[in-house]
C-alpha cells in the first residue's frame, strides 16, 4: 500500500522503517530535513513539503500522522485538508486527545474525508518490531487501511475500539494504567532500597529475579532490569518524573464521569511532587519512561 506519512521523530522515522520492511511504499514528509534523511536511509521517499506529499499519492490518498498532541496537529491539518478529496483518509496515530480527535474527525468527514484515531503503543522498540495499535472510526474505513495496522503491529495487536475518538480514548486510559504500574514498581524498588535490607539488597539482582517466573514478570519490569543493569545506583538520573498529557486527561475525564480512579491519580500527583522534592522511586519511574520511549530525563549533575 502506498500511503504519506508525517511526522519523522523518534516514533515516526522508526514507524517509517517498520512499513517500508512491509513493502509499503511510504511517502514521509517532516519539517526539518535532518528526520527526512533518515527517512529515506529507511526507504521512503522524502519530500520537503505537504504539498508535494499529497502530490506524490494517489486516490483515495491515506496519510499517516505522528505529530505531537495539540496546536501542532491542528496546524498540519489545517494545510492538509484542503488539498484532499473526497474518499481519502487520515490516521491520526500520536497522543492525541480523544475530543479534540472527534472534532476534528467530524470536520474532515464534513468534507468527506474519512479520519481514524489510533492509539500508539510499545515505545521505540514497538514502533521499530511491531507495535500496539487502538483504532477508533468507522468500520468500513478501518477494514479499508487495515493492513498498515496489522503491518505495523505485533500479532494480534491491533483491534478498532469503537467510533470515533475511542482509539485515543483508550490509549489516554491504557496510559494511566501505566502510570499506575509504573508507580508501584517505583515505590517497591525504594522499599528495598532504604527499607528493612537499606544497602544490602542488589536492584538489578531482584528485577531480573522478578523477571523469571513471578506474577510480576513484565516488559517493564524488563526495562527496570536493562536500567538497574546499565546504571545500578541510577546516578545519571535525576528523579523529575515527567508527564506527557494522557495521566492528565484521564483524571480529569473520571472526575468528568464521577468514577474512581485513584491509583492513576495518585501516581500522576506522585509525578508532579518528583519536581520538588527527591526520591529514588521517581528516578525508577524516570529510567522506565526513558527506556521504553527515549523519553528526555534530566541527567543528574
Amino acid at each position: 500500500m502506498k500511503l504519506g506519512f508525517i511526522g519523522l521523530g523518534r516514533m515516526g522515522q522508526l514507524m517509517v522503517k517498520n512499513l517500508v520492511r512491509h513493502r509499503h511504499r511510504v511517502i514521509a514528509y517532516n519539517r526539518s530535513p535532518g528526520p527526512r534523511r533518515i527517512a529515506k536511509k529507511y526507504g521512503a521517499t522524502t519530500v520537503a513539503s505537504i504539498d508535494e506529499l499529497v502530490g506524490k499519492l494517489e486516490r483515495p490518498r491515506v496519510v499517516w500522522l505522528m505529530i505531537t498532541a495539540g496546536p501542532a496537529v491542528d496546524s498540519v491539518l489545517s494545510q492538509l485538508a484542503p488539498l484532499l478529496d473526497r474518499g481519502d483518509t487520515v490516521i491520526d496515530g500520536g497522543n492525541s486527545f480523544y475530543k479534540d480527535s472527534v472534532r476534528r474527525g467530524k470536520e474532515l468527514g464534513s468534507k468527506g474525508v474519512h479520519f481514524l484515531d489510533c492509539g500508539t503503543s510499545g515505545g521505540l522498540e514497538g514502533a521499530e518490531r511491531g507495535a500496539c495499535c487502538m483504532v477508533g472510526g468507522n468500520p468500513e474505513v478501518f477494514r479499508n487501511v487495515e493492513r498498515i495496522f496489522k503491518d505495523l503491529s505485533v500479532r494480534e495487536g491491533y483491534a478498532l475500539m469503537g467510533p470515533l475518538g475511542s482509539g485515543h480514548y483508550v490509549k489516554m486510559i491504557h496510559n494511566a494504567v501505566e502510570y499506575g504500574m509504573m508507580e508501584s514498581m517505583a515505590e517497591g524498588f525504594e522499599m528495598l532500597k532504604s527499607g528493612a535490607y537499606r544497602g544490602k539488597i542488589n536492584m538489578y539482582t531482584v528485577a531480573h529475579n522478578w523477571n523469571h517466573g513471578s506474577v510480576v514478570r513484565s516488559w517493564l519490569m524488563e526495562l527496570a532490569e536493562r536500567a538497574f543493569k546499565n546504571d545500578p545506583e541510577l546516578k545519571n538520573y535525576s528523579p523529575v518524573v515527567f508527564d506527557s498529557g494522557e495521566g492528565k486527561w484521564s483524571v480529569q475525564d473520571a472526575l468528568e464521569q464521577e468514577l474512581p480512579f485513584y491509583t492513576a491519580a495518585a501516581a500522576l500527583f506522585s509525578r508532579y511532587r518528583s519536581r520538588q522534592k527527591e526520591r529514588f522511586g521517581h528516578k525508577v519511574a524516570a529510567a522506565l519512561r526513558h527506556e521504553f520511549g527515549g523519553h528526555a530525563f534530566v541527567r543528574k549533575k
